[in-house]
C-alpha cells in the first residue's frame, strides 16, 4: 500500500502513517512527480479507509525531509515554460491532490519544519491541522513571480485567518515566521525544533488512535460541510451527523463502556 516512492519515505507505526516528503536537495520542492507520488498516496489511502474498511490508517502525518523545509513550493523551473493549456492542467491536477487530503476520512497534521511557501503552505493548508518548528516559515509569494496560487491557497488561507490578514498576505508577497502564524491562527502549535515537533505531532495522533475512527470520520466531515454555511444549514448538516451516528457499533460501544467504567473497543462500525 505505501511504496516504494522515488520521492517519499512512508512508516505505518500502529496506524499512523507518517509521510515525508523526500527531496531535501530541492528544499522538497513540489517538482510533477511529487505531485504524482503524494496523489497516489492519498488515493490509497481513501481507498483503504472508511467504513467498512478495518482502518489500516487512522492518522496521517505529513513533513519533509530535513531541518531546512516541508515544501519549499511548486516547481518555478517546470512552470516557466508552460503554455496556458499545460498551466490549467498542472494547476487541476494539484487542486485535486489538496481536496483528496481535505476529504480523507483521517485526520491530517502537516508537521512544518523550515519552509512552507507556495504550493508547500497550500498543501499544509489542505491538512487538518498544522503544527510547526520554530524555524518554520509560511508565505504565499506568487506575485512576486507574477503569478497567483493555483493550489488552493486564495481559498484555504481565508479560511485560516480571515480574508483581510490572506489579501495582505497573498498581496505582497510576504513571509511570515512560526510565531506569527500562531498569533493569526494559521498554525495549532510551536515546538523548539523538529524532534519536538514529530513528537508533539505523534502525541496528538495517540490521542486519535483512542477515540472512534467513523466518528472522527463523521466529525472531520461536518466539519468541512459547515464551514461557511448559514447557521440553519450548518446546523441541519450538524443534526444529521449526530444522528447518523446512533446506527453505528462504535457508538453503542463507546456509551457501554463509559457507564461500565471501562476502555471501549472501538471497530470503527
Amino acid at each position: 500500500m505505501h511504496g516504494p516512492y522515488e520521492t517519499l519515505l512512508t512508516e505505518l507505526d500502529e496506524g499512523i502513517l507518517t509521510v515525508t516528503v523526500n527531496r531535501p536537495e530541492a528544499l522538497n520542492a513540489l517538482s510533477p512527480i511529487v505531485i504524482d507520488e503524494l496523489r497516489d498516496i492519498v488515493s490509497q489511502i481513501q481507498r483503504n479507509t472508511g467504513a467498512g474498511t478495518d482502518w489500516p490508517v487512522r492518522g496521517v502525518i505529513l513533513t519533509g525531509m530535513g531541518e531546512k523545509s516541508f515544501v519549499a513550493g511548486a516547481d518555478i523551473k517546470a512552470m516557466a515554460e508552460m503554455t496556458p493549456a499545460e498551466a490549467d492542467s498542472y494547476t487541476r491536477i494539484a487542486q485535486e491532490l489538496t481536496s483528496w487530503i481535505e476529504e480523507l476520512p483521517v485526520p491530517v497534521l502537516a508537521a512544518v519544519n523550515g519552509f512552507a511557501l507556495g504550493g508547500g503552505c497550500e498543501i499544509a493548508m489542505s491538512c487538518d491541522f498544522i503544527y510547526a518548528s520554530a524555524n518554520a516559515s509560511f508565505g504565499q509569494p506568487e506575485v512576486q513571480l507574477g503569478l497567483v496560487p493555483g493550489f488552493g491557497g486564495s481559498v484555504r488561507l481565508q479560511q485560516f485567518v480571515g480574508a483581510a490578514m490572506a489579501s495582505e498576505l497573498i498581496m505582497t508577497g510576504r513571509r511570515i515566521d512560526a510565531a506569527e502564524a500562531l498569533r493569526i491562527g494559521l498554525v495549532n502549535r510551536v515546538f523548539d525544533d523538529k524532534d519536538a515537533l514529530v513528537a508533539g505531532a505523534h502525541e496528538t495522533m495517540k490521542l486519535v488512535l483512542g477515540v472512534s475512527p467513523i466518528a472522527v470520520a463523521v466529525s472531520k466531515q461536518a466539519i468541512r460541510e459547515t464551514a461557511h454555511q448559514a447557521n440553519r444549514t450548518a446546523l441541519d448538516i450538524e443534526r444529521a451527523a449526530f444522528v447518523g451516528m446512533f446506527s453505528t457499533a462504535d457508538m453503542r460501544e463507546g456509551t457501554r463502556a463509559f457507564m461500565a467504567k471501562e476502555k471501549p473497543t472501538f471497530t470503527g462500525k
